[in-house]
């Protein structure tokens, strides 16, 4: 998991170089981050009704009895229970959105190119990758909306728990 996303965030970074307007894929390495480490925080703080220390967000969620920040039974979002609870097709939305990143990589022609165009130029060339790039596209755009859900709901449970704290005496 790490070295996946270390991996990730590289060809992003080398992305964000290749292609205007670079910030499209700065802000992709901000929410997968983000989204992430929210998720992390969200678990700790139902599972710990307080504040919790660094080594607590490394460790707690394995000490609840969780296996993972993917236990997702108690979401109530659909697509997030299809996507985690599904591992061929969590599997299949990863896969594919590095693969994109990969392709988007390879036909890079030049510094600065708008990234809307060679996508469109690639899907129409009816190449071998042109036919990746259109199936990686599903993939990758549910794996972003997964992205954006797990942010909101973990921020939801974040500000919850802030205001329950406030209350209290």
């Amino acid at each position: 998991m790490v070295t996946d996303t270390i991996s990730t965030s590289c060809i992003l970074v080398i992305l964000s170089q290749l292609y205007m307007p670079g910030l499209v894929f700065v802000s992709l390495l901000a929410l997968d981050i983000g989204s992430h480490w929210l998720q992390m925080y969200r678990k700790v703080l139902l599972s710990l009704g307080n504040m919790p220390t660094p080594l607590d967000l490394c460790c707690r969620t394995f000490l609840t009895g969780k296996t993972s920040h993917k236990d997702v039974k108690d979401s109530t979002n659909w697509l997030f229970k299809a996507y985690y609870g599904n591992r061929m097709f969590m599997g299949y939305c990863s896969v594919t959105c590095e693969v994109l990143y990969l392709i988007l990589f390879l036909i890079a022609e030049k510094q600065s190119e708008s990234l809307v165009d060679v996508v469109v130029s690639a899907v129409h060339q009816g190449s071998p990758l042109s036919f990746l790039v259109a199936l990686s596209l599903f993939g990758w755009a549910t794996r972003q909306m997964i992205n954006v859900i797990q942010m909101k709901t973990a921020a939801d449970v974040c500000a919850l728990y802030d205001i329950e704290k406030k209350q209290k005496p």
